[in-house]
């Protein structure tokens, strides 16, 4: 399992664009390893959530060598997250970072990247998934 720690940054509101709300947290080494992940979130220190995360360069949108960073689309979550520390544990890798030759093909992934996520929490961590985070408009997940 690999840990990460971080604040909620801005990005460029692509996931909420493509129904996918993700908060972002910018990575300052090489681990962990690019990919698609299903990850237990600790949102400051009261609340848990599942989240599908990918981790890489977004080679759909930039070519070469973008900015490397850490997007975790929290499952059954609403609300602004944006200031706040999470604490991502990455438990199981999904798949491997690909390019895709649209949007479209890209959006497919993304629902079963989120299907494939609620399987592996279903079968390792049902509790989170049976606890909605409450909502609460300054918490809006961007």
């Amino acid at each position: 399992m690999t840990v990460i720690e971080g604040v909620v940054e801005h990005g460029d509101a692509r996931g909420r664009t493509l129904g996918f709300p993700t908060a972002n947290i910018a990575l300052t080494d090489l681990e962990p390893a690019d990919g698609v992940w299903a990850a237990q979130v600790r949102i400051g220190s009261e609340a848990w959530a599942v989240a599908a995360v990918s981790v890489g360069r977004r080679r759909t949108f930039y070519a070469g060598e973008g900015p490397r960073l850490l997007e975790a689309h929290l499952l059954d979550v609403d609300g602004n997250l944006y200031g706040q520390t999470l604490r991502i544990e990455l438990i199981t890798q999904l798949r491997e970072q690909q390019s895709f030759p649209d949007v479209h093909a890209l959006t497919e992934q993304l629902h079963r990247d989120v299907e494939d996520t609620r399987a592996w929490a279903a079968a390792h961590c049902p509790w989170l998934l049976s606890a909605r985070v409450p909502t609460a408009p300054e918490r809006e997940l961007g």
